[in-house]
């Protein structure tokens, strides 16, 4: 079996409007709820084998979150400048090439592909996934590039309410 988490960046600032949107930083809500988010996913002892991130700001921020939480250094987050704003084929195609002695992974991308992509995965359909929201499954299979047709449970899905 493999668990994947899918995690949308936490709330980004707009202060900057002239800011290009791949260097959006964080804003003050979503530098709480971040790591508001990754203490509640510590809190159901799901383990994390690795973290992959856009290298958009505010989504490798958020994983950065996240893997502190984990106590796993910065250094170790998987960057994948595809994940910005990546389509549903992307990442299919980014979880396919996770290591298969990982049996769990954390990805962290952007909308609309990341709410298209969860609905991809089982049943369970939502209308958006909200920032700093964790969708999670478990696929039925040993191999991350059998992912994509793996049978999947629905595990969770959680977010920050304000």
């Amino acid at each position: 079996m493999k668990t994947l988490l899918v995690i949308r960046h936490a709330k980004s600032s707009w202060d900057n409007i002239s800011q290009d949107d791949f260097d959006r930083p964080l804003n003050s809500r979503g530098h709480h709820d971040a790591p508001e988010m990754a203490r509640r996913l510590l809190a159901k002892q799901l383990q994390i084998d690795t973290f992959i991130s856009s290298t958009a700001v505010r989504a490798f921020t958020t994983a950065t979150y996240f893997a502190k939480a984990y106590r796993l250094s910065e250094k170790k987050i998987i960057a994948v400048p595809e994940l910005y704003h990546a389509s549903v084929a992307v990442l299919f195609r980014t979880i396919s090439q996770i290591d298969n002695h990982y049996q769990s992974a954390a990805i962290f991308s952007h909308n609309p592909g990341i709410t298209a992509f969860v609905n991809e995965l089982c049943s369970v359909k939502i209308d958006n996934m909200p920032t700093c929201g964790i969708f999670a499954v478990e696929a039925d299979t040993l191999h991350w590039k059998d992912f994509e047709w793996a049978e999947k449970s629905f595990l969770f899905f959680d977010y920050p309410k304000l």
